[in-house]
């Protein structure tokens, strides 16, 4: 092979083939001689709902290509295989060897859970994703599943942008309007609506339109434009409101039994965990890229994109505090992991506030 090359480069060229022949056969794991890994991966979210459900199937085939036959996950639509709600336990007895949700549905089994799925008034998807994977939110994720009894690794593996504050049949002008308001509302943002006296569901997303439209509920909440428009509110209610208080981001998980996790050797480890870190950087590029085009079309076709007045929302941060409170007195990892996003949020606000143009300036 260096035949051609010139006397003063043979040296040369024969330490890098040498260099490259160590690494390959000492420092890189060959997917080839791994045990295959064969998941089934249940979804939460339909595949086709930007941002939100589209990064699972993403990953699965960028999995199965990458890995080269070594990893192969099978993507079931949502109740093909097990319900949403379902997903973790389902993950956990290793009756699938992975899944793919928005973790804040299990918040009635581990408490922590929704701090790292959605807070109201909390972090901006760029400082979620700064926290998770620089200030240990990752490894505090493991040990609130480990300390609760679920067997799972979990891989932050999508997010989006803020979501809409909701779908009215009229604008909210008082915290009065919630109560006894039917609303299907996630997460903490869902018990700060209780303690307004609004009557709080929680429906999967495919089975918001006919709930909304048989009256079931007079309100719901789900995602950010570009998806709830897939969904259809739009033909129901007119009053879309913003902003998405209740959830400044919503993340989405990998979750992979910790059985089938501890199979997988180094390089297979280091393959899923750096798709979903693309995956989270698509997820938000694509919800960021859609939603001013869609916002933009839902207003020319009449829907009343209105925001909630600043008095109000300075009501509801004050009754979220007092939920959050509550929470962290009830469950010792809730305490934990909210102490230190707000002590990292306390910093982030100095730079978002000095470091990013004003809206006004933009225009």
């Amino acid at each position: 092979m260096f035949k051609n090359c010139k006397p003063k480069f043979y040296y040369l060229h024969f330490f890098q083939y040498l260099l490259l022949s160590i690494l390959l056969t000492n420092f890189l794991p060959s997917l080839a001689n791994a045990e295959k890994l064969r998941w089934k991966m249940p979804v939460a979210f339909s595949t086709n709902l930007p941002g939100l459900g589209s990064p699972a199937a993403w990953v699965a085939n960028q999995l199965n290509i990458s890995s080269s036959g070594s990893i192969k996950v099978k993507v079931y639509e949502p109740r093909k295989l097990v319900p949403p709600f379902e997903i973790l336990q389902a993950v956990s007895d290793g009756k699938v060897g992975a899944g793919y949700t928005w973790i804040g549905y299990d918040q009635g089994k581990v408490p922590a859970l929704p701090l790292f799925a959605a807070v109201p008034f909390g972090l901006k998807p760029p400082a979620f994703t700064g926290w998770y994977y620089f200030g240990g939110g990752h490894e505090m994720l493991q040990e609130v599943y480990a300390k609760k009894g679920f067997k799972v690794h979990a891989q932050l593996c999508g997010i989006i942008g803020p979501e809409t504050a909701g779908w009215y049949k009229k604008p909210i002008t008082s915290l009065k309007d919630y109560k006894g308001m039917k609303i299907r509302f996630a997460g903490l943002g869902g018990k700060v609506l209780e303690k307004l006296g609004a009557s709080v569901t929680m429906i999967p997303g495919g089975e918001l339109f006919q709930a909304l439209e048989k009256g079931t509920i007079d309100a719901t909440e789900f995602s950010m434009p570009a998806i709830d428009q897939v969904l259809g509110f739009d033909q129901l209610v007119k009053y879309n409101l913003f902003p998405g208080w209740h959830q400044t981001f919503t993340a989405q998980y990998m979750l992979i039994n910790k059985t089938q996790w501890d199979k997988a050797d180094k390089a297979q480890k280091a393959l899923v965990e750096s798709t979903c870190t693309a995956a989270v950087l698509r997820g938000l590029s694509e919800g960021e890229y859609l939603n001013g085009a869609v916002l933009s079309k839902l207003t020319k076709q009449g829907i009343n994109v209105g925001k909630i007045p600043m008095s109000i929302l300075k009501q509801l941060k004050k009754v979220t505090d007092e939920v959050l409170a509550d929470e962290a007195a009830k469950d010792v990892d809730f305490k934990r992991v909210m102490e230190s996003q707000k002590k990292f949020q306390k910093s982030y606000l100095i730079w978002d506030e000095n470091a990013y143009l004003p809206i006004e300036v933009m225009k």
